[in-house]
Parts: C-alpha cells; sequence; structure tokens
C-alpha cells in the first residue's frame, strides 16, 4: 500500500482563515468526505437496517418462495444479474418477500441474486427481499454409478454413493461460500438451509445420515459464537418429513435427536402432489361426491389434500415433543405441479393441471399464514433443466410464472389487480395463461380419478394375530391369490400392510381388481418397484429358507430385469437384493400368455436375513425400457 497523503489535507492551510473562500472550500471538503466514505463502502452498507430472521420467519407479511430463475437446459447457463433484477421485482409484485436457494459455490446463480436484490435495495431503500442460503450436501461419491454384478446378484463393494460420509470438498465449499455470502449480504441473507433433502432414503444418488448434516450445523452455530457470522442468521436444514421423524421409525435415532437440538428451526418438506401418485391415501373422489359438479368435488379432494399435508407437518412436531425438542417448525418446500404427461397426468393420478395447483396453493397459504408458519412454495418459475430430456415431466412445471412468460391461474388475480403492469422477463411482458379464459382452463383440468374406480396401491388384507418380527410358522404365506386365502388350513397373509413402491417414479404400480399386480416402466437409465412391508422392520420369513416363492407373470417379451425379494434397508446400509434375472438372454422368459414360476428360496439367495424381508416382492432392471408392462398374479411363498 502506498503512503499517501489525502487531498483534503493539502487544503487544511486554507480551512484556518476567514471569508467566503474558507466558505468555499468548507463546502467542497464536506463533499468530498461524503463521496470517500461511499466509495470506501460496499453497497450493503448503504442499506438501512433490515429486520431480524426471528421476525419475518412465520410472519404472513414476508411470503416465501424457492428460487432458481434458470431459463435454459442446463444450471451452467446461469441467469443474469439483469434477468435476476427482473425476476426479483416480479417476486416483490407476488407479494413474496423471502427466497430459498439451493447451492452457494457450484452455481453463480445465487452470488448473482443476491447482487440483484442489493442494485434493486440501492434504487429503493424501502424494498423488501430477503434471502435463506441452501447449502448443497452430497455424500462422498455422490451421483456416481453402482456397479452390479449379475452373475452374484450384488452390487459392487465400494462402487456408488458412500452414504456414510460427506463429500468433505464439496460441502466444505458449499459451507465456506454460505458464510462469505451471508457476511457480505447481512441486510439480504437471513437463514442457511444446510443440505436439501439429504437425509432421505430415496435420494439414492447423494443422501448422507444425519451425523454429515449436524458436522456442518454445528459448524455454523460455532461461527456465530465466533463472531465469524452474524448471530441473527438461523441456521437450519431442509429435508423431507420422514427425515425429520415423522414418517418411518427407521430416521429416529440419538443424531437426528442432536440436529434438531442443533438447529434454530426445523424446514420441513411435504409433497402430496408426488403422494397422489406414491400413497394416494387421501387422493381421489369419495363415492357421495361423484354427483358433484366438477368444481365441488375437485375443491373437496384438495381440501383432504391440505389435511394430509397438515398430518405430516404434524407428524413431526409431535416427534419433536416426544424426544424433548421444542423448535419453530416452517415449510421448506411444497407444491403442485401444472403439467405432467406421465404419473401425475391423464393417465396417472389426474393431479397435474392449473386448476387444482391454485386450489393447494391458496388453501396452504391460508392454513400457513393463520398457523404463523413460513411456508416456501416450491416455485416461483417454471425451469427446464431438472428434465431437460423430457419436457413434459412435472419437475419442468411447478412455477406459478412458465417459461413463455404465461402467468399461471394461481396468479391470474394479482395480474388483473396490475400487479406486473410494465415488468417484462427476457425481455418480454407477462400475459395469463389460457388467454385468461377460465372456460379453457377448466376445459384442460383433469376430474380427479374416482376412489371407487381406483386401482389398489396398497395390499390391507393384514394377519391382525401376528406382530411384525415374529417368525412365520404357517406353511403357506400368501401375498395375493385368486384362490388362496387365509382361512385355509397352513395359510397366512402379512402382518403388516403392504405398499406398492414405485422406486423414484421411474414405474407405476398398482393392484388391480381382478388381484394382478401390474408394473409399467417410464422413462429413464433404470427402474424398480417393490411391495414393501409398511413397519419399521421387514417379515420374519426365516422359516422359508428352504422353501420356494411362488407367482405367475406376463408381459412385456424384450425387456431384461432381476426380480425376486429384498432384506434389510437401504438406510441402514444392509439391504440385499434376493434376485433372479428375467428376459431375452435368460432361463426366465416373459410373453403375453400367463407363465406359472416357482423359485427356491436357495436359488433367490443374495446373503439374505430372511428374518427381515422389507419387500416381499421386487423388481429391478439397469436397463433403460421405458413403456414396458409387466404382470404378476397370485404371489405366494411356501415352506
Amino acid at each position: 500500500m502506498r503512503n499517501e497523503v489525502p487531498g483534503f489535507i493539502l487544503l487544511f492551510p486554507f480551512l484556518i482563515s476567514d471569508g467566503p473562500v474558507r466558505q468555499r472550500l468548507l463546502l467542497i471538503l464536506t463533499a468530498v468526505l461524503i463521496s470517500f466514505t461511499q466509495w470506501g463502502c460496499s453497497p450493503e452498507q448503504t442499506i438501512k437496517t433490515s429486520p431480524a430472521a426471528a421476525d419475518i420467519f412465520g410472519d404472513p407479511q414476508y411470503h416465501a418462495v424457492s428460487f432458481g430463475g434458470y431459463r435454459g437446459l442446463s444450471r451452467d447457463d446461469g441467469p443474469t444479474v439483469e434477468q435476476l433484477m427482473d425476476d426479483v421485482r416480479i417476486l416483490d409484485a407476488m407479494g413474496v418477500k423471502l427466497l430459498r436457494t439451493y447451492n452457494t459455490s457450484q452455481f453463480p446463480q445465487v452470488e448473482r441474486l443476491l447482487a440483484a436484490i442489493s442494485r434493486v435495495k440501492q434504487a429503493d431503500p424501502d424494498f423488501e427481499m430477503y434471502v435463506m442460503l441452501g447449502a448443497w450436501i452430497d455424500s462422498k461419491n455422490a451421483w456416481t454409478e453402482a456397479v452390479w454384478d449379475a452373475s452374484n446378484n450384488a452390487w459392487v463393494e465400494g462402487t456408488g454413493p458412500d452414504h456414510t460420509q460427506g463429500d468433505v470438498a464439496n460441502n466444505t465449499r458449499e459451507i465456506e461460500a454460505a458464510v462469505r455470502l451471508s457476511n457480505q449480504y447481512p441486510h439480504i441473507v437471513k437463514a442457511i438451509a444446510v443440505g436439501n433433502e439429504a437425509m432421505v432414503q430415496w435420494a439414492v444418488s447423494y443422501f448422507v445420515y444425519p451425523k454429515t448434516i449436524l458436522k456442518w450445523v454445528n459448524y455454523l452455530q460455532d461461527a456465530k459464537t465466533k463472531g465469524e457470522l452474524s448471530e441473527d442468521v438461523w441456521i437450519t436444514s431442509s429435508d423431507n418429513y420422514e427425515s425429520w421423524g415423522g414418517g418411518n421409525p427407521i430416521y429416529h435415532t440419538p443424531e437426528l435427536t442432536q440436529l434438531m437440538q442443533a438447529v434454530d428451526f426445523v424446514s420441513v418438506h411435504t409433497y402430496p402432489f408426488h403422494d397422489s401418485f406414491y400413497n394416494p391415501s387421501f387422493w381421489g373422489v369419495e363415492p357421495d361426491e361423484e354427483a358433484l359438479s366438477f368444481e365441488s368435488m375437485t375443491d373437496a379432494s384438495m381440501r383432504r389434500t391440505i389435511d394430509y399435508a397438515k398430518k405430516q407437518y404434524q407428524a413431526v412436531i409431535d416427534y419433536m415433543a416426544l424426544v424433548g425438542v421444542r423448535k419453530p417448525v416452517h415449510i421448506g418446500e411444497t407444491g403442485w405441479a401444472s403439467y405432467d404427461e406421465s404419473a401425475y397426468g391423464a393417465n396417472g393420478s389426474k393431479a397435474a393441471d392449473e386448476y387444482k395447483q391454485k386450489v393447494f396453493h391458496d388453501l396452504l397459504r391460508e392454513w400457513t399464514d393463520a398457523a404463523g408458519i413460513s411456508l416456501f412454495y416450491f416455485e416461483a418459475f417454471d425451469e427446464q433443466w431438472k428434465k431437460a430430456d423430457s419436457p413434459g415431466d412435472s419437475e419442468n412445471h411447478f412455477g406459478l410464472v412458465s417459461l413463455s412468460n404465461e402467468v399461471k391461474h394461481t396468479l391470474w388475480d394479482a395480474f388483473d389487480a396490475g400487479a406486473f403492469d410494465g415488468m417484462t422477463r427476457n425481455g418480454a411482458p407477462l400475459r395469463k395463461s389460457y388467454g385468461g379464459d377460465r372456460t379453457e382452463l377448466l376445459a384442460a383440468a383433469m376430474v380427479p380419478p374416482f376412489r371407487s374406480q381406483m386401482a389398489v396401491r396398497r395390499i390391507d388384507t393384514v394377519n391382525t394375530a401376528r406382530q411384525v418380527g415374529e417368525p412365520v410358522t404357517d406353511q403357506q404365506f400368501v401375498i395375493v391369490h385368486n384362490t388362496l386365502t387365509a382361512e385355509d388350513p397352513g395359510n397366512t397373509y402379512p402382518s403388516a400392510p403392504l405398499k406398492l413402491t414405485p422406486w423414484e417414479g421411474t414405474t407405476a404400480i398398482e393392484l388391480l381388481s381382478g388381484g394382478e399386480v401390474r408394473v409399467e416402466t417410464r422413462a429413464g437409465d433404470w427402474w424398480g418397484a417393490g411391495l414393501e412391508v409398511d413397519a419399521d422392520v421387514g417379515e420374519n420369513l426365516s422359516r422359508f429358507k428352504n422353501g420356494h416363492m411362488h407367482f405367475e407373470i406376463r408381459g412385456s417379451s424384450d425387456v431384461n430385469f432381476s426380480f425376486g425379494f429384498q432384506t434389510g434397508s437401504f438406510l441402514r446400509g444392509d439391504q440385499v437384493n434376493n434376485f433372479v434375472s428375467f428376459g431375452p438372454g435368460t432361463d426366465n422368459l416373459v410373453g403375453e400368455e400367463w407363465r406359472a414360476v416357482t423359485l427356491p428360496i436357495s436359488e433367490l439367495d443374495g446373503g439374505a436375513d430372511l428374518s427381515d424381508v422389507t419387500n416381499v416382492v421386487a423388481f429391478l432392471s439397469r436397463a433403460k425400457a421405458p413403456d414396458r408392462t409387466l404382470y404378476l398374479r397370485n404371489i405366494y411363498f411356501t415352506q
């Protein structure tokens, strides 16, 4: 640094003189000092004091939304600061004051977003927009492919993600960037979320155990204590309600309790939209509603949807109370897609349309505003990078504004009130979807499925006389069969309900009225599905070790897959696939005609712990084979 004398010091001899010259020089000096002060400060330092996180979260004046702002097919093609300034103004016109982001260091989006908000604030000191920074957390070797050894029906040890460890390099960069950005923009950044759905087991490409999240939450809390991060910044982790203890007891660990104790609030995700396909227990039109108008029957279905979300939210609070934790609980993410071509569309749960999106949004806002719950609605704008190779996928259509600048039905009233007058996105003005024609909107909406006609995705034929985990002593263990029943001597049903689970949306699976299990494959590099025991432990079939698995099968003849049952738990790290190969080039061919199959358990055994059969039926294929269909019936085990 050069040793220079500030210019105004040279004026000192004149300042001790009297008269007009002195007055003029004083005015000059004042101007110089003001300019010097401004030049020496960052833009954030010139912004007036903002409210603390504790004053923002839970206040209905600060509506929240999840935000990316990506326009292109890849996140590498990120929005510019100028584009984000347009987005920020549109968000403000929506009534949004709090944004949630997902990455800090991996992409430039969040740094540009903070700069954009800062610039808008500079132009309008009364402008308010705050951010919950998301720091992405990955497991070691996240997003890598595990190697499947078909000869041994097992994954090759040491390949694929290691969920017991975090990706130290990536996670460190993300957290350090979160600290840096929080300190750089203290009037904007109000919270940091460590990880996004990073603890839920279906995030198979990258999930970690709570201990990894806890490590970084503690790091940030320590930084606050040391003065390296503002103590006003709230720390959380944003994850699925089950990961926060509101579902499967397998998540109920001491490390999760420690994490709950460490965060400033709990950020819960609930997605009834997805469960309209995965677990449609709440979904559909009840028999006494079938004669109602479209809007009335749909609104009734959507109110049950809100009740379902409330139930998941409350389940987290109940578990927290059970372990003695009292913290604020907010909804870090939920939303409803306006369009889908597969699982949630006309050939699926019939959930995805703009009418239902608006009803869901409005009812959810009504509840959370009244209850003092912050709701980060997913999401502000459509983004196409999520399923770049599948434009019709629901993941591309959760936004309230489309990529073609159409304001969807949820925002029509705001549009009509002039909220977006004069605003543009990508250089073009906003306009209403369907040209604002409500008749066209309703014509495109789908009637929810009638429950009287819905296929079953849960098998509730249960032997209530036996607890899950107790050995099954009966000679025949019946999953579903047209003639074998539990009333027959030597027969029994499962000890708990069975969920027909499509793994990561790669299939559709359902039980048809004739007792057939139907599996339809979706687009993707792999697919799988199972009949999962809905309990915290699996079925105890130890006495069937020398027995057989029986079923009948038919369907597409050109698809290769592994079939059998699973033992153990993926989350616990002891899951074993007990499979044999089916399809072309194997001894187990499939065709359009029903074929009866009997498989010795010894042939299926891949290291099975038969005291913990968690998926009594399971399909898995590493081959891309969309739009294939398989059927099973008369499924049972014998000793």
